[in-house]
């Protein structure tokens, strides 16, 4: 039974090891993509300042990764993270969705937002800075309603 144990513990090791040399893509881009919700929509200085700390790092081109990402399995967790997030929401490619993709996006934000359910709670773990206060979620609730709105015609 040690013998088993020990082989184990060797396995996870080397997979640990080798975990390390094999990073994921990270989701960083050195410019603004033309498509980026605000070079076509007016975005509030208060709106985009709570946006780049609650949302951006899972919902845009750029996130901003900590010092641990590169520890495994840290990276593909992460790597998960931001690429599902992007699946569901990506600010970077907003205005490249057709109008009623983006007037249910935004739809959507302000449903997650009201249900507690964004930012996530794996995330706000690591990051607490990224907690929204009442008066933050009433904030990008309203400009995403009005924003929707405003698309709708």
């Amino acid at each position: 039974m040690k013998k088993k144990i020990k082989i184990i513990g060797w396995v996870i090791l080397a997979v640990i090891v080798i975990g390390q040399f094999i990073r994921p893509k990270q989701n960083l881009k050195d410019d603004v993509s033309p498509n980026d919700i605000s070079h076509t929509y007016p975005i509030p200085v208060e709106v985009k300042t709570i946006m780049d700390k609650a949302c951006m790092d899972c919902h845009s081109d750029n996130t901003n990764y900590p010092t641990y990402n590169k520890i495994f399995p840290v990276s593909w967790f992460l790597y998960n993270h931001v690429f599902g997030g992007k699946k569901h929401l990506d600010f970077s490619e907003f205005s490249a969705y057709s109008t009623k993709k983006q007037a249910h996006k935004l739809e959507e934000v302000v449903e997650m937002i009201d249900k507690g359910e964004m930012p996530i709670n794996s995330y706000l773990i690591l990051h607490p800075e990224a907690e929204l206060t009442k008066e933050e979620k009433s904030m990008i609730t309203a400009w995403a309603t009005s924003l929707k709105q405003k698309i709708e015609g």
